[in-house]
């Protein structure tokens, strides 16, 4: 009998130590998955766009916009394509409690994003800091250009 029991004794242990290792491993991908070591979060930059593409998601939502010069026309780089920024935000049930849903943002809003860059260059970025904002300006680009006074401040991390 002793050896019966040794024996669930170990296997006993044995998943205990594979469950906690297990716990070990998901608990530091977690961590490194909200690590926001890529942008530059001492650089803000604010972009204005007509939205393209908007990726709800359970861990962070992404909105995606065609860049907009002064005048509301679409950028284009060399190649004669339209400039596409991105920006990270939180999770989209977050964002729909907030109002930031497909119906209230839909593609071609006008949208301007406060945001802190990635620091590789590419055209993407993240909402994360309290002086990080997003504003919706409707279908066209108001006079002026889309800001707090102009449109209407959905996302402020301040408050």
């Amino acid at each position: 009998m002793k050896t019966e029991n040794t024996t669930m004794t170990t296997r006993i242990r044995a998943m205990a130590a594979a469950a906690v290792g297990a716990l070990a491993l998901h608990t530091g991908s977690a961590q490194a998955h909200h690590s926001f070591a890529m942008y530059d979060l001492q650089t803000l930059r604010v972009l204005t766009g007509k939205l393209s593409r908007f990726v709800p998601g359970p861990n962070h939502a992404q909105l995606y916009f065609e860049l907009l010069d002064a005048d509301g026309s679409v950028v284009m780089d060399d190649s004669g394509k339209p400039v596409v920024w991105g920006v990270e935000t939180g999770p989209a049930a977050t964002l729909a409690r907030q109002g930031i849903t497909r119906e209230s943002f839909p593609l071609g809003t006008i949208i301007t994003v406060t945001l802190s860059p990635l620091r590789d260059g590419r055209t993407f970025g993240v909402l994360n800091r309290a002086d990080e904002r997003l504003v919706r300006c409707g279908m066209t680009l108001p006079e002026g250009g889309c800001t707090e006074e102009t449109g209407e401040l959905f996302l402020d991390l301040g408050n």
